[in-house]
């Protein structure tokens, strides 16, 4: 049987900057730093659409919508973060744009980003494509994927 990919990636230049901390880093991870942030997905198929693609890129448009709302300017922080109530006043002031998340960190932003892009890519292409991965970047030198796994 024969198997496509194909990618889609939403570079740093994009602008999908935020701010987050690992709070339970001993490093100095556990400040407030920030990223524009790259995420890459990559579309499995089996068979091709009747365009020969496996995913019609000009359809994502709901896929940057959500990176947008989650990631655009936003400060995420994680639910268990002791100064949660300090960031959801400052959130409440107008001075942040707090995103609550289960936790922080390219791997959960990634595992984020699959969840949201494996339900997203089933209901478009109604079950015949699905995501690979998920690969979000810092900068150059760092990144986390998220892949699929068949359990």
């Amino acid at each position: 049987m024969t198997k496509f990919s194909s990618s889609k990636k939403y570079g740093h230049e994009r602008g999908l900057s935020a701010a987050f901390r690992q709070w339970r880093a001993d490093s100095h991870c556990k400040f407030m730093h920030g990223y524009s942030f790259e995420f890459e997905f990559v579309f499995g198929a089996n068979k091709l659409d009747e365009n020969n693609w496996v995913v019609d890129f000009g359809s994502l448009k709901g896929l940057e919508e959500w990176l947008r709302l989650n990631f655009d300017h936003k400060t995420l922080v994680a639910i268990d973060d002791p100064m949660f109530s300090f960031f959801e006043e400052l959130h409440q002031k107008g001075v942040i744009d707090m995103v609550q998340v289960e936790a922080t960190g390219c791997e959960m932003f990634a595992s984020m980003a699959m969840e949201f892009s494996s339900e997203f890519i089933l209901e478009l292409t109604e079950g015949r494509c699905w995501v690979e991965s998920v690969t979000v970047r810092e900068h150059g030198a760092n990144s986390a994927i998220c892949r699929r796994t068949n359990e």
